[in-house]
């Protein structure tokens, strides 16, 4: 059996755990051929594709990033990119993909599957979004950079008597800024599932200032204020309605200021959260992802992805994540809240 894998959309810690699994596991276990593509989906348009063995995987357990490259490349948006897609998978006499990726990459995973390709996928992202898994390859390192980061400002919120504010990465979901800010010890924590009230957050930092000289907010950068607040949405988004990193912090920042008049600080952690050396959780979630998903391919389970339920690694179908999002849940909103 050969057997493509491809690693697509944003880096994260983790993926070389995951490309070492699949090819060790595979040549070891199942006598079978890997062949990487380079840069995500881009590379298998293009047939840009190079032989892996245990060799060439050897040592990167460690390693962030991917060896592989990636790309923010979908083949159904792209002119003749399925066909292409098709093309270099009969040219490199594959019999399977594996398709590591964030929730866009796993959906282009699931278009090319209906298309007739046998793909299975395996999550990867910071964000945590992907639904159906209770993790993905990259989100505990991500969390654990920005808790550090949190744990850092404390000591010069303190010492100058200072509003410290920390954005984080998350567009739609505020997974890394509410766990992050839990395990912080953050003060405030805002994240998109939940509107703020700019009025409400000054209320309880000068209440805490009573007894406390400083306070920590924790901030995602898809945060959106409460339907009726005085903000200029527009200014905290691009082109194509995505929030512009270090925008949302910026506004937030100003305005605790200008409601509290206390001192106050932005930073903003940015690419920090998704590079350097995964975590033993990320290398050992990526190692036994990789496991399940060549194994599956092994036993011709296409159209699934690999997911953590509980302790358990299962194969789902791509229907029960494709165009869906895993937003953080309200019991852990009213928990970063309430404390």
């Amino acid at each position: 059996m050969r057997v493509g894998i491809l690693t697509g959309g944003g880096d994260c810690p983790g993926l070389n755990a995951a490309i070492r699994a699949v090819v060790k596991r595979g040549t070891a276990e199942h006598g079978m051929s890997i062949v990487g593509f380079r840069n995500g989906w881009e590379g298998v348009i293009n047939g840009d594709a190079v032989p892996l063995t245990r060799d060439d995987v050897s040592g990167i357990l460690v390693h962030g990033g991917t060896m592989l490259g990636t790309a923010r490349c979908h083949p159904h948006k792209v002119e003749g990119g399925l066909d292409a897609v098709h093309q270099t998978f009969e040219d490199e006499k594959l019999d399977a993909l594996i398709c590591i990726g964030g929730d866009g990459t796993l959906k282009a995973a699931s278009k090319v599957h209906k298309s007739g390709v046998p793909v299975i996928g395996i999550p990867k992202t910071i964000d945590n979004d992907v639904v159906g898994t209770d993790s993905s390859i990259g989100f505990d390192t991500a969390v654990s950079i920005a808790t550090e980061a949190i744990d850092r400002l404390h000591s010069t919120a303190e010492s100058h008597n200072r509003v410290m504010v920390v954005e984080l990465m998350g567009r739609h979901c505020g997974w890394i800024a509410v766990t992050a800010g839990i395990a912080g010890g953050a003060d405030i924590i805002l994240a998109p599932e939940s509107p703020f009230d700019i009025e409400a957050i000054g209320k309880k930092i000068r209440h805490r200032h009573r007894y406390k000289n400083f306070s920590i907010v924790a901030v995602a950068e898809g945060a959106i204020p409460a339907e009726g607040s005085d903000w200029d949405a527009d200014d905290t988004l691009d082109s194509k309605g995505n929030p512009i990193a270090g925008q949302v912090g910026a506004q937030v920042t100003r305005a605790i200021e200008r409601v509290t008049g206390f001192p106050t600080r932005l930073t903003t952690l940015g690419y920090v959260q998704r590079g350097g050396v995964p975590t033993a959780a990320d290398r050992l979630l990526a190692t036994r992802f990789g496991v399940a998903a060549i194994d599956a391919a092994a036993g011709k389970e296409f159209g699934t992805f690999t997911a953590l339920r509980g302790e358990r690694i299962e194969m789902l179908e791509f229907s029960e994540m494709a165009g869906k999002t895993k937003y953080v849940p309200e019991e852990l909103l009213r928990t970063a809240w309430g404390l």
